[in-house]
């Protein structure tokens, strides 16, 4: 399904691969605005306040407001022929695969929550298919596959890489940032999280993990973890890279997606475009694009210096929010552009388990954010990462329905979607 932006929102769909078919749908460009503008307003924000007021009065922090606003967004947004065309095709070949390319405009909107049945039954679009969230068609085939995966952009499942080892870059010390500050811990004390520490070790009994660790504990919070590290950490060969820390996005009006950042262990002195911040130098989607090229004559391209593997996760606030731009050349999509074939990101700003803890008053034990990674990582270890993710998208919502705990929510859950290419 492919969704496009010309003043009214235009959407077509094909179906492939035993099913046979194909459709339109438009919705008026006055409603979507509507639409788009109800959901920005209930998203987590950045900020103490931003996060604040979703938990006090979001409408995504109570069942009955977030089925409200699921059903708004549905109402404008989703063709209610589409509906009948998936049961249909489900009740013979089973659950499909919905490969969506979203507008800029749309990019936000968590498909997967979309009530698409009139009647009361709340069916939401993630209880008939699994969704994959498609790159741009100029990044489908783009770039070198340095570590060997199949170029083949239509498979989402295969893993193949000429190494096992796995790169784990786990809420790591951002130079100059407190523990307490904004780019500080997102997981909190090493060692305090059982289910992180099992994570790892799950990783150390199957193979290998970068960076060399003896225990569990010496993979958080980590000083060692900079952009020279992970690229020569890339180069040897790596099946998986899963980052779990802080991205800062680039603003949507500004237009420039490949200023968007992530942050590593990298100091002021280190090489690259993006501007420091006090004593840090974060790594911007234009270094993972561009590499050394625009800053010496014997530059090196980024697909080069940091050879994405076929599987990366990316866990951190608007990690995927380089669709909402025109030309999308953000952190995601560079993965992709240097060889990728699925990113796990998110749509907007995510809570840490922390603030689950001071802002819902739940107790220590109850990690939110936590599930959130070991769902993803056992994802990308699963043949098929895509259904597994979404498997566990459905059990969450189906706790969110029968019991309608804020640890449930889906301004969390809801936030991951897979790109693929």
């Amino acid at each position: 399904m492919r969704l496009a932006d010309a003043g009214d929102l235009h959407m077509t769909w094909t179906w492939v691969r035993g099913a046979q078919g194909f459709g339109t749908g438009y919705a008026p460009g006055a409603d979507v605005d509507e639409a788009v503008r109800a959901l920005a307003a209930e998203l987590p924000g950045g900020g103490a306040e931003g996060m604040r007021r979703v938990f006090e009065s979001g409408a995504l922090a109570t069942y009955a407001e977030e089925r409200r606003l699921s059903r708004k967004l549905a109402e404008v947004l989703w063709p209610p022929g589409l509906t009948d065309q998936i049961r249909q095709v489900s009740a013979h070949l089973g659950r499909p695969l919905m490969r969506l390319q979203p507008s800029p405009r749309v990019a936000q909107v968590p498909w997967e929550l979309l009530a698409v049945d009139g009647d009361d039954s709340d069916v939401r679009l993630i209880d008939l298919v699994d969704i994959a969230t498609t790159a741009p068609a100029s990044l489908r085939r783009a770039g070198t596959t340095p570590t060997g995966q199949d170029p083949d952009p239509d498979s989402a499942s295969d893993s193949a890489s000429d190494s096992d080892a796995v790169v784990l870059v786990l809420d790591p010390r951002v130079p100059g940032f407190r523990v307490d500050s904004p780019l500080g811990s997102v997981l909190g004390q090493p060692g305090s999280d059982p289910a992180l520490l099992d994570l790892v070790q799950r990783r150390l009994d199957a193979g290998t993990v970068v960076p060399s660790v003896a225990t569990p504990v010496e993979a958080f919070r980590r000083t060692d973890l900079d952009r020279d590290w992970l690229g020569e950490a890339l180069r040897k060969g790596a099946r998986r890279l899963l980052y779990v820390g802080h991205v800062s996005g680039a603003p949507v009006e500004g237009g420039q997606s490949e200023d968007v950042t992530l942050h590593l262990c990298c100091g002021p002195e280190t090489t690259g475009m993006s501007e420091p911040v006090r004593t840090h130098r974060p790594l911007s989607a234009k270094d993972l694009l561009l590499g050394t090229l625009p800053l010496r004559a014997d530059g090196v391209p980024g697909a080069r210096l940091w050879p994405a593997p076929p599987r990366v996760a990316l866990i951190a606030c608007e990690s995927g929010g380089d669709l909402r731009f025109a030309e999308s050349f953000g952190l995601a999509t560079a993965m992709i552009h240097n060889g990728a074939r699925l990113v796990t990101a998110t749509r907007w700003v995510l809570p840490t388990s922390f603030a689950f803890h001071r802002l819902a008053g739940l107790p220590e034990s109850v990690r939110p954010l936590t599930e959130a990674v070991v769902a993803v990582d056992a994802a990308h270890e699963d043949p098929d990462p895509v259904r597994h993710l979404c498997a566990w998208q459905r059990q969450r919502l189906d706790q969110w329905r029968a019991e309608g705990r804020i640890e449930h929510s889906p301004f969390l859950w809801a936030a991951l979607t897979c790109i693929v290419r």
